[in-house]
């Protein structure tokens, strides 16, 4: 693969951005951006993915297996978000699940000596986009996704 992917995870107050080497190997904490609302969010997510020469998008997608059934789930929310994204920024977006990044986010944070308030979502972004450089250089992804993905 040859390009950066800017890795994604979405939450309400506060969306973690991380950034893939060129040739995919690796992935790298980036920012945190605070939530302002789609038209922004989405227009600030474009203008990093501009600087930062991105081909993709790869955005986490939290699936619970022990959510009760018949409710909203947090996936519905980023599922919705993410089809927005997908009508506002012109580069192709990948869906990954998330399932337990924040517990690993938590465990780098330790590592990292980062205070226990300090807010996660970068390295959450860092294990979402670094899952799926690891499933590309195994083969079990691609990139760009199927059209029928997109």
């Amino acid at each position: 693969m040859i390009g950066r992917l800017i890795g994604i995870d979405h939450g309400s107050k506060r969306i973690g951005l991380a950034v893939s080497d060129a040739v995919g190997i690796s992935a790298r904490e980036l920012t945190i951006l605070k939530s302002r609302g789609d038209a922004a969010d989405f227009s600030a997510i474009a203008e990093i993915a501009k600087r930062e020469a991105a081909v993709g998008l790869v955005v986490g997608v939290p699936h619970n297996p022990n959510a009760p059934a018949g409710l909203p789930k947090q996936a519905d929310i980023v599922h919705a978000w993410i089809a927005r994204l997908r009508c506002t920024v012109a580069l192709p977006v990948v869906e990954v699940s998330e399932y337990l990044t924040s517990d690993e986010a938590r465990a780098l944070a330790t590592q990292a000596k980062r205070s226990p308030r300090d807010p996660i979502d970068d390295l959450a972004a860092r294990i979402i986009l670094q899952s799926y450089l690891d499933a590309l250089s195994y083969g079990s992804a691609t990139f760009p996704p199927p059209a029928s993905s997109i």
